[in-house]
């Protein structure tokens, strides 16, 4: 299984639509907030299914805060992170996702692409297409692939700026 994730896009489609363009295709992509009223662009740009959760800038929206779902064997929480204060420290969000038997965790808000292992849990930030925040400001995002025995694994991409 091949899964494209994304977050902090504010709006904002062309970077979107090119790593959509360069990883296809996709059996699904995950949008960790901040699509600020694209989510139905999104949703029918991907052609796959989609998991697409609420930021701290998706006012009025009806998305849900946050969403446990399954990639495999691995049970996954995806949420913008904002509520869990992932601007000071991840390992609040590490803990949460622990504390509900998940595999791994998924969010955005820094803006800054992440990848990291801490007490079995896999914690992924895929940066921003938009608006990067980490050295060289280059729009990033994730692709996660599970393996023939469904481990995680995950890397981070870049597109030029």
């Amino acid at each position: 299984m091949k899964v494209l994730i994304v977050s902090d896009t504010h709006g904002r489609d062309e970077k979107l639509e090119e790593a959509v363009r360069r990883e296809a295709p996709v059996d699904m992509l995950i949008h960790c907030g901040d699509v600020e009223g694209r989510e139905f662009y999104i949703q029918a740009l991907a052609e796959c299914p989609c998991c697409i959760v609420s930021g701290n800038n998706d006012f009025f929206s009806d998305l849900p805060r946050e969403e446990e779902i399954r990639i495999g064997d691995n049970k996954i929480l995806v949420t913008h992170g904002h509520y869990y204060g992932v601007s000071m420290d991840i390992y609040g969000i590490i803990e949460e996702a622990r504390a509900r038997n998940c595999q791994a965790v998924f969010f955005g808000h820094t803006h800054k692409p992440m990848i990291l292992e801490r007490d079995g849990v896999l914690a992924l930030n895929p940066g921003s297409l938009s608006f990067p925040r980490q050295d060289g400001r280059r729009p990033s995002y994730a692709v996660l692939k599970t393996d023939k025995k469904g481990r995680l694994q995950a890397k981070i991409r870049y597109l030029d700026r």
